[in-house]
């Protein structure tokens, strides 16, 4: 383990190379870079203990990146920004960096990565990482004022002012703030003169008005693989019916796309064209309910409510071979396009993520540095880069971490 001596600069302050903000996933493997090249590292956390989000990640399992990382997979106003950061610091190495340190992990479906054991073994990598390279740790510190000088910033905390060359923010974004989450990263970029793009909540659940909320209350529970559409983006995974609407990671996907007064189109028997099906089912046996028929292919209760929005209900004594071409149609229809309105999400409470952030073209896409102010660095989520569900929103905190933990 490397220690490092507070110094103090000629005014008596306390000074250091690099501070970070933030002691989530980009600020730790920033400052662990950073520290490794022998520049001397503070890293300040406002909350009690450092990466929170991640120790909540993946059901406690931390999805830690995924096999098939892209910058296909990332939301930006500047889809080209996160190339450069994730070229050079991999997916690759950071499963190596995992497998160094003896953490089981194991691969799930489309390529994501999570821990066998806790998420917690991902903190304490990076804690031992940051030790091991010197960088120090102060949780529970505030930041309440950050200055520009001629030589570097002062960035000043309840404990007394610090000079320091670097400041990086790795404040995250505005999701789940009862994790501590704030919009305090977007203050500092305004304060220095970088633009921030606009905000909202991503990789949310989508609510619906109350009217529809009323009658799909009894499906709340419910699961199925769909395929969900908003214009040309299209998701097939897992949908959940639930109290407010509608989440599952097909839902968490597409809201990232979704924008208020929007549709969304979902297929809840991708593959299937179920009006095909019906028209089979009833050359077979017409003397079946057509809820009978459906609630092969659906949940009973799915298929239930779709027959009885469509005129077909089981106490109606409607059977197949009284359903007629243009009514199995509506019911397929129903259930391999519906299409839908909601009336917003979840919001910031249960959002994964923060869409928006720091406008990528005032940043270095190769060192995450403002263009305009020396210095001052942007990593990870208070980026205007966001990932789909799945490890990638992880893999660009390693790697914007990595590549400013090499220019700071």
């Amino acid at each position: 383990m490397t220690r490092r001596l507070v110094a103090r600069n000629t005014a008596g302050m306390e000074q250091i190379d690099v501070i970070v903000i933030g002691a989530g996933a980009a600020g730790m493997l920033c400052a662990i870079e950073a520290g490794k090249r022998g520049r001397s590292v503070l890293v300040i956390e406002h909350t009690d203990a450092p990466g929170e989000k991640i120790r909540i990640s993946g059901g406690g399992r931390c999805n830690f990146t995924n096999r098939h990382t892209s910058p296909k997979n990332f939301l930006s106003a500047n889809s080209h920004f996160c190339k450069s950061a994730l070229s050079r610091y991999t997916q690759t190495d950071f499963i190596a960096l995992v497998d160094r340190h003896g953490i089981a992990w194991h691969e799930k479906a489309l390529g994501q990565l999570f821990c066998d054991g806790s998420a917690t073994q991902i903190v304490a990598m990076l804690t031992g990482e940051m030790a091991r390279a010197g960088a120090q740790l102060r949780v529970g510190t505030s930041v309440e004022r950050i200055e520009q000088t001629g030589d570097g910033f002062t960035v000043s905390t309840p404990a007394g002012p610090i000079a320091c060359q670097s400041v990086v923010v790795a404040t995250g974004g505005k999701s789940i703030p009862k994790m501590g989450a704030t919009g305090f990263g977007y203050d500092i970029a305004e304060q220095f003169g970088l633009r921030v793009t606009e905000t909202r909540p991503g990789l949310v659940p989508l609510t619906f008005e109350g009217d529809l909320l009323a009658r799909l209350k009894p499906l709340s529970g419910i699961s199925v693989d769909a395929a969900v559409s908003c214009g040309k983006t299209r998701f097939a995974e897992a949908m959940l019916f639930t109290h407010r609407g509608l989440s599952g990671p097909a839902i968490l996907q597409i809201s990232s796309y979704w924008r208020a007064g929007e549709a969304i189109t979902i297929d809840m028997l991708p593959g299937t064209d179920v009006f095909e099906a019906l028209r089979a089912a009833r050359a077979e046996n017409g003397r079946r309910a057509v809820a009978t028929a459906l609630s092969e292919l659906l949940p009973k209760r799915l298929a239930q409510m779709i027959c009885e929005a469509e005129g077909a209900a089981a106490s109606t004594g409607v059977n197949l071979a009284d359903a007629s071409d243009k009514l199995l149609r509506r019911i397929g229809q129903a259930v391999n396009a519906w299409s839908v309105k909601p009336v917003g999400s979840e919001g910031y409470r249960t959002a994964e993520v923060t869409l928006g952030g720091v406008d990528t073209r005032d940043l270095d896409q190769k060192t995450m540095q403002a263009r305009a102010v020396p210095g001052l660095y942007f990593i990870g989520e208070v980026v205007d880069v966001t990932g789909w569900l799945g490890g990638y929103n992880f893999q660009w905190a390693w790697s914007s971490g990595w590549v400013a933990g090499q220019a700071v």
